[in-house]
């Protein structure tokens, strides 16, 4: 019996004396486990300070601080479990995690590419929540920015939600981030007008729209002739916070254009269509009607009443 029992004991006496041993390592580790949940505070602190600084979107700066706080108390471990001798089992960890991560980003590869891409938008900040912006053809205000997709309010009242990856890859146009917006207004007037009277008149007019933004002139350009009136475009700037400002100016101008344009006797002209009649064009349409058209006197200037 004792025989079968002293093997036991011997490894039971190793295992203390290992213990005896391992004591001042395990009280190093020990110290080291709490000295890093102490610093993990202040990381996190300072990353979250960092973070508002540079980012606007909570999503992201909650992501930033917790994971800090667990790349601190994961050294920390590590750091704890070499003192004590067990380096191998770090190692170990460590391969695995690699591996799970390399099999994670394979499966998730589009999830990867939006979460990393919400990540560059919030360091970047093309755009705030608020603002309005055209993306990959659609226009709205920024409703919310998470780690995956941007979420656009449109101005027909529908929720647009765009990946994060689409929004970065494509081009983006923030109107908001100036505060300002051109407006650029198509007309034309007739042949016969005076062009540099009505050129005069337009920006006259145009300057006295209460919504242009002040300190800003109006341009008028002529670009064309058209096929009844010589065409132009005038453009002026206008505050721009939301989409009304832009169309209220925009109506406004085209209201008073007209009117002004109306009082002077310049005519914006209608389309205008030149009709030839035969195979080569030329003909008049007295010559191209057959003459039952016409009255018995065969005067082809009169029509017959009686044809429709």
């Amino acid at each position: 019996m004792d025989s079968a029992i002293q093997p036991l004991i011997d490894k039971l006496v190793d295992w203390y004396v290992e213990l005896i041993a391992l004591l001042p390592n395990i009280l190093i580790a020990i110290i080291v486990i709490a000295l890093t949940l102490y610093a993990s505070k202040y990381v996190q602190q300072g990353v979250k300070v960092a973070m508002d600084r540079v980012s606007q979107y909570r999503h992201v700066n909650n992501l930033a601080v917790s994971l800090s706080r667990v790349a601190v108390l994961l050294i920390g471990l590590f750091i704890a479990l070499t003192v004590v001798g067990l380096g191998t089992v770090v190692a170990t960890l460590l391969a695995g995690a690699g591996i799970i991560g390399l099999a994670i980003g394979f499966a998730f590869q589009d999830v990867a590419a939006n979460f990393i891409s919400g990540v560059l938008l919030a360091i970047r900040r093309p755009f705030r929540e608020g603002e309005i912006i055209s993306s990959n053809g659609y226009e709205g205000t920024v409703r919310e920015v998470n780690l995956r997709s941007t979420h656009l309010n449109t101005f027909q009242g529908q929720i647009v939600v765009i990946p994060n990856k689409e929004v970065l890859q494509a081009p983006l146009i923030n109107y908001s981030r100036t505060g300002s917006r051109r407006i650029d207004l198509a007309c034309g007037v007739a042949y016969g007008d005076n062009l540099e009277r009505a050129r005069e008149l337009a920006v006259e007019t145009i300057e006295e729209v209460p919504f242009r933004e002040d300190g800003t002139g109006v341009d008028l350009y002529y670009n064309g002739f058209g096929d009844s009136s010589i065409d132009f475009v005038i453009r002026f700037w206008v505050p721009f916070n939301r989409q009304v400002d832009f169309l209220r100016a925009q109506s406004e101008s085209i209201m008073r254009l007209k009117r002004a344009f109306d009082e002077s006797g310049i005519t914006i002209p209608f389309p205008i269509r030149t009709l030839d009649f035969g195979v080569v064009g030329g003909e008049r349409l007295a010559d191209a009607l057959p003459p039952e058209f016409f009255n018995r006197t065969g005067d082809r200037s009169t029509p017959n009443p009686k044809d429709p």
